[in-house]
């Protein structure tokens, strides 16, 4: 163990750690779960606005587990990776109604909440509750293995118990929150992934990676993230000035958010969307008729990337009950939260006014 380490990581906090985020130094776990929740799998330049919005609307944990879900989803909406808004509501509910209202203090009792992992509690107890955990994310990973020289792939079960121990080992434990904090936030602005500033770095004279050119090796990844592409094809169906959508169920992207009808092809649509199998089998002997063609759109999601089109629809009559689509008018859409694919479309200008 190389003891300079910690001691130079909290020297380097108090005279030269500038980065600044609203929820640094904060006690209360509320604050600090819900930071840590929108964090997870998203920058800290979008989740800054999150953040606050979450604030401002469920000011105390109460406030969000008495809240409707459409309203938490609204909320949420555009952030991704929605499975977090859900499991945020059920430990919204858990503490305000199980527990009357205090959240764990300690760190098992916090890992037991819904969405929480080793991480987020770490980070909880350790800020809300000077426990000393050492948490252990992508950035601590980072410092670590460069510092140490650490071939390990991060993502292997070995690999992550053994960055837990040393991060565990290294921890101030009169200081956890400073340290954690700092740890990170190194690893953020000073050991960041691409174009670290090794020269300038408090660490380099006993950082492995440096001293022997491994820091664009270093951390190492077992796994390589398989993308995939899907072809999403949006039907707007309108009859009497009110459009069907319905909420996405199962365990897929989007999970409790809205969407219109949806045809999932095999690959991009080249049959005239008034011929399409799909359409016709939906609509049965509906007559209908097609009012516009988007453009095609897309969206880069971690692991797939999304293309598809928005068809809008007339028809001449209201669709049959257990169609699973429910309709709304063209002033409630903005009630109902979708993903950032479909308020890619609504949001432009002269997309909205072609729907009715």
């Amino acid at each position: 163990m190389k003891p300079d380490f910690t001691r130079k990581l909290l020297q380097w906090n108090k005279d030269s750690n500038t980065r600044s985020m609203p929820w640094k130094g904060e006690k209360n776990p509320y604050r600090i779960w819900l930071s840590e929740i929108i964090l997870q799998q998203t920058r800290v330049e979008q989740g800054l606005a999150y953040y606050q919005k979450f604030i401002e609307t469920f000011p105390t944990i109460q406030h969000l587990a008495d809240a409707p879900e459409k309203e938490v989803f609204k909320c949420w909406e555009g952030l991704g990776y929605y499975t977090r808004c859900k499991n945020l509501i059920a430990t919204a509910k858990k503490v305000a109604y199980e527990l009357n209202g205090v959240f764990p203090s300690t760190y098992e009792s916090i890992k037991e909440l819904k969405g929480i992992g080793p991480y987020t509690a770490a980070a909880i107890a350790s800020f809300a509750f000077n426990e000393p955990k050492a948490v252990v994310d992508g950035n601590v990973q980072r410092v670590l293995s460069r510092y140490f020289g650490i071939s390990t792939p991060i993502d292997t079960t070995t690999g992550k118990k053994l960055y837990q121990e040393l991060a565990q080992a290294l921890i101030d434990t009169d200081q956890p929150a400073a340290y954690n904090q700092a740890i990170m936030d190194f690893g953020a602005v000073i050991c960041k992934p691409q174009s670290p500033l090794c020269a300038i770095c408090v660490q380099n004279q006993d950082c492995e990676a440096f001293k022997h050119d491994l820091v664009k090796q270093l951390p190492v990844k077992e796994k390589t993230l398989v993308k995939s592409t899907r072809w999403l094809y949006y039907f707007i169906i309108v009859s009497d000035d009110e459009v069907y959508i319905r909420q996405r169920k199962g365990k897929d992207i989007w999970e409790n958010l809205h969407e219109f009808v949806l045809y999932e092809a095999e690959g991009p649509v080249h049959t005239a969307f008034q011929e399409l199998p799909f359409l016709n089998g939906f609509l049965g002997d509906i007559p209908f008729s097609i009012w516009h063609i988007s453009k095609m759109f897309k969206q880069q999601l971690t692991h797939q990337t999304i293309n598809g089109q928005f068809i809008t629809v007339d028809i001449s009559k209201p669709l049959p009950t257990g169609s699973g689509y429910f309709q709304v008018s063209k002033a409630q859409l903005s009630d109902y939260p979708f993903p950032r694919f479909i308020n890619m479309f609504l949001e432009e200008t002269a997309s909205p006014a072609r729907l009715f």
